[in-house]
């Protein structure tokens, strides 16, 4: 028997791989320093191996991930670019990430102590960066602790200390603290006993590297900005969305006025009202808050009101300006026409919380444009 046909996907996001070189284009511009480019959670929802594989060539200085499991994962795919993992490990992680030559931060002594000694048994030196806590305050030695760890890393003959870094907790919130902690970092660097010229010093995220200068890092961290959306909406304009989160019509019906749409019957038509029922839901992703918050998709170009409450499998769109709606029209429910920062803001979340809430029954789509 011929094999049965696969329908195509109810939902699906498409991954403009041309958009990520473009926007890692504006972090190197924007910055004229080297960039790790942040890939943790699965790229932000975009599909990790693939994004990696689309830039790993393009000479970065790491990716930054957030634990070993998205270490492993790389370096199974093949990846060459150096893998640096922006928070601390767990003891019985720290082996494998011996074992691979993958760059660890330090936060504490015992870290360090640690890792020198699983390195001194794998007969290998690692390389490590220390991590100073100038306000985020969820990892790494605090300011006057820092001279008295770099002492400490370079007595321990297994480890090579090649940067240092800090985060930043409220670039795209508050500018004076940011103004105040870029000041703080860049004078403790100033004044701290660097082992050797070639240190990386980083400190921005994508609202630093954008917003704000330092007087020492050689080093940025751009992670959304990556992905298309600005944290500082000024720079907006000069980023492609790479994800267009899409889904199709499944059904047209013109239903009379005193019908109520979806769960809760939070909403009952006024007036007679033509309704598109849409293949996607909060079961993929679609952020079940956005009800009652005045969200919009896209429909032959056209924007149209959501109607009730988004469901696990479906939305309901007004669609009574578009006569000609049908059955199997893609719908944009965010990308380039509907930003991502919107609809996170409409769903009282952030289009860092958006993109990683993409579950996996969304296929996910690689376009090189």
């Amino acid at each position: 028997m011929p094999p049965a046909p696969v329908s195509p996907p109810r939902a699906w996001a498409e991954i403009d791989l041309s958009a990520l070189r473009h926007n890692l284009a504006v972090a190197r511009e924007s910055s004229g320093q080297d960039v790790m480019a942040v890939v943790k959670a699965g790229a932000y929802g975009h599909g990790l191996e693939n994004l990696a594989r689309a830039i790993d060539h393009d000479n970065l200085a790491f990716f930054g991930v957030a634990n070993v499991g998205e270490a492993r994962r790389l370096t199974t795919a093949g990846i060459t670019t150096p893998i640096y993992l922006l928070g601390p490990c767990f003891d019985d992680e720290h082996e494998e990430v011996v074992a691979n030559n993958w760059t660890p931060c330090i936060s504490s002594l015992h870290e360090a102590t640690h890792f020198n000694t699983l390195a001194a048994t794998a007969d290998t030196t690692l390389a490590v960066h220390l991590t100073i806590d100038t306000g985020m305050g969820r990892g790494g030695v605090l300011p006057d602790q820092a001279a008295d760890a770099i002492t400490h890393i370079q007595a321990l003959p297994h480890l090579r200390l090649t940067g240092i870094g800090s985060h930043l907790p409220a670039a795209d919130e508050d500018p004076d603290f940011t103004r105040q902690q870029f000041d703080q970092f860049d004078s403790l660097i100033e004044s701290l006993p660097l082992p050797h010229s070639e240190l990386r010093i980083h400190l921005s995220n994508s609202a630093g590297l954008l917003g704000y200068k330092s007087r020492t890092t050689n080093l940025v961290r751009p992670g959304l900005m990556l992905y298309g959306v600005s944290p500082l909406p000024a720079f907006q304009e000069k980023l492609r969305p790479v994800m267009t989160l899409k889904s199709r019509v499944s059904l047209v019906r013109d239903l009379p006025a005193g019908q109520s749409i979806s769960y809760g019957r939070t909403t009952v038509l006024d007036r007679a009202t033509r309704v598109a029922t849409i293949g996607i839901g909060y079961g993929d992703g679609y952020p079940r808050a956005l009800s009652g918050n005045k969200p919009e998709v896209l429909i032959r170009n056209t924007r149209c009101p959501l109607l009730g409450r988004v469901t696990m499998d479906q939305i309901m769109a007004d669609v009574s300006a578009l006569p000609d709606c049908q059955p199997s029209d893609d719908v944009e429910l965010f990308g380039p026409h509907i930003p991502a920062s919107e609809v996170a803001q409409k769903a009282n979340s952030i289009p860092w919380e958006l993109f990683t809430s993409i579950t996996p029954r969304v296929t996910r789509r690689y376009l090189d444009q």
